[in-house]
């Protein structure tokens, strides 16, 4: 097995906070990311958690004339004597001060190598035989100011079951991402962070050195600046990693469940737009739905439509008087809900030494509903919903109102407040609260009800073979302390009622992924399957993906991981069926 030879340039501390009376360090060196295709994997007992040991990949710097050099170390020495001196004397708010968003378990950690032969306790259900990958942000070089929880590089973390031999590997993996191999090459970071660089006068110095970094060809943002760290879903044969910021990544699943960076895929060149993070697939269709937003020109959204073979069947542009906000949405059988919410982007706020991710307290959020068959936006309706934030989107159905018998889509989502507190940095204590929204498509009025009050729910899911029709249950994470999540929470949307799953003293998770019991989750009940999620023991420092009967909220299984898997984002499951009809082009 090869290891990592020490680079030029130095290594980085990030704090970590293994107990709340405890604190120690990981250091974690500037290094190239490693090969795509990796020497025979290590055993568990081989390895152990060392981090300090990862495969490299040679990445040779740019190729750069003479004039380019000169140019380049140029801006460099304004950045560092300049830019960078004047950030450091500038107080971080907690949101993107690094020391904070980095603690403990939020830590980046290095790739691995497939590593078979893990302990499973319990048995694998027999139809979770796949690749169960969850995204999350992990940066690869240490923040030179401000960072955002939401600014690492993706990187995904794969576990594959077998479970008729009840065995179980893990890998992870960087997305390969345009950013990711430049910055590799270059050594250091040059891409602005946009949640936790981009504010003020600095925010915009660090614009102008990208631009002319840019215009100088010393980077290339043509193929994207994207980092490819929240979403995951598979369509088509392909595995694709998403942010908002960027075309989504085909990452392959190797037959020995490595990950193999593929490029940035834009629908075999019918799309140069970057996609938001939670595209939707029609359970019954097939058909592949998602939004694009764009912050510097008009329209400021778009939305497409493909079909079962990934041909696009629908360009529509939708006109917004500002960009805004919207990580998520929503379909129902008929229809796709587009949210317009009051958490815009205005980069003429850094003029005046602001963030350009705003709360904008004069606009009323609201909720358009399209027709999936529509060719443009002229008949959508547009329904207003004051105050309403919801970072996610569960799910949505049309029903005749009980009383009125009028057309209804009901919506539910986790209803944030403040709104802008996950970028703002308030003082005021974050409350996500899973909520229903009823618009009536007749009198174009609105009305919210809390399902469940006095407990933060997010990161959830559903029965995805029942997405856009009416559900009974959402299956959540207890977002509790935020951000981390101390359980998990299956909601009956109904009555209210709550079953919890809590990880215990010191353990934390994440978003729940729901795995129906039957192929394609016919004839079962909705609540028939099973929950999985990775879980970190901060006392015992080990690292977990549990197994949770859905129907009962009871583990079945759990299998150690031999690596510290940081708190990320969000996940699918990949079937053994799936896999095999992955497209390699």
């Amino acid at each position: 097995m090869q290891t990592i030879k020490p680079l030029n340039s130095p290594s980085f501390s990030c704090k970590i906070l293994i107990n709340p009376s405890k604190k120690s360090t990981i250091t974690l060196p500037r290094t190239r990311i490693p090969p795509l295709p990796s020497p025979s994997p290590p055993s568990p007992s081989s390895s152990n958690s060392d981090e300090s040991k990862i495969f490299p990949l040679k990445i040779d710097p740019p190729k750069l004339n003479a004039f380019q050099k000169i140019a380049s170390n140029a801006l460099d020495m304004l950045e560092k004597s300049v830019v960078t001196k004047l950030e450091k004397k500038k107080k971080l708010n907690r949101m993107v001060d690094p020391e904070i968003q980095l603690e403990g378990n939020f830590a980046p950690v290095h790739e691995s190598p497939v590593q078979h032969g893990l302990d499973v306790i319990g048995q694998i259900p027999s139809n979770l035989t796949g690749v169960y990958v969850r995204n999350g942000a992990n940066p690869l070089f240490e923040p030179i100011n401000g960072h955002h929880l939401f600014d690492g590089d993706g990187m995904i973390h794969a576990v594959k079951l077998d479970s008729k031999n009840n065995k179980a590997s893990y890998a992870c993996r960087f997305t390969r991402t345009s950013r990711l191999v430049q910055e590799a090459s270059i050594g250091r970071p040059v891409f602005p962070k946009p949640i936790g660089e981009l504010h003020g006068h600095l925010g915009l110095a660090r614009l102008a050195l990208f631009l002319a970094r840019t215009s100088l060809g010393l980077v290339d943002a043509t193929k994207g600046t994207g980092v490819a760290n929240a979403g995951l879903v598979y369509f088509n044969g392909r595995l694709l990693a998403m942010a908002e910021d960027d075309l989504p990544y085909n990452v392959i699943i190797k037959e020995d469940g490595d990950l193999e960076s593929n490029g940035r895929y834009d629908f075999n060149g019918q799309i140069n737009d970057p996609m938001i993070a939670h595209p939707k697939v029609d359970p019954i269709t097939g058909e592949f739905y998602t939004l694009s937003y764009n912050v510097l020109k008009k329209p400021y959204l778009k939305f497409f439509k493909f079909d079962t073979c990934g041909n696009k069947s629908r360009d529509i542009s939708i006109s917004l008087q500002n960009p805004s906000m919207i990580h998520d949405f929503a379909i129902t059988e008929s229809h796709v809900i587009i949210p317009d919410y009051q958490v815009v982007f205005k980069l003429s706020e850094m003029i005046w030494g602001g963030s350009p991710v705003i709360h904008d307290p004069n606009k009323v959020s609201r909720f358009g509903v399209l027709s999936k068959d529509d060719h443009d936006e002229s008949r959508i309706k547009w329904i207003d919903v004051p105050n309403c934030f919801c970072m996610h989107l569960w799910n949505a159905w049309e029903e005749n109102h009980e009383e009125s018998g009028d057309k209804t889509i009901v919506i539910i989502g986790s209803c944030m407040s403040p709104p802008d507190s996950i970028f703002s940095g308030s003082d005021e204590p974050l409350k996500s609260e899973l909520t229903e929204i009823q618009l009536n498509l007749r009198t174009s009025e609105s009305t919210r009800r809390i399902i469940v009050s006095g407990m933060d729910l997010e990161a959830g899911q559903v029965n995805k073979t029942r997405l856009g029709q009416k559900i009974r249950y959402a299956f959540m994470a207890i977002a509790e302390p935020w951000p981390k999540c101390s359980g998990l929470a299956k909601v009956d949307l109904v009555t209210g009622n709550v079953t919890k799953f809590l990880y215990g003293n010191d353990r934390f998770g994440g978003e729940p992924f729901f795995v129906p019991s039957t192929k394609e989750g016919r004839g079962g009940g909705e609540d028939e399957g099973y929950l999985m999620s990775y879980v970190r023991d901060e006392r015992k420092e080990k690292s977990e993906l549990i197994i949770v009967n859905a129907k009962n909220m009871k583990q079945i299984a759990l299998v150690k991981l031999p690596k510290r898997v940081p708190y990320g984002f969000h996940g699918t499951f990949v079937s053994s069926q799936d896999l095999c009809n992955q497209s390699y082009c």
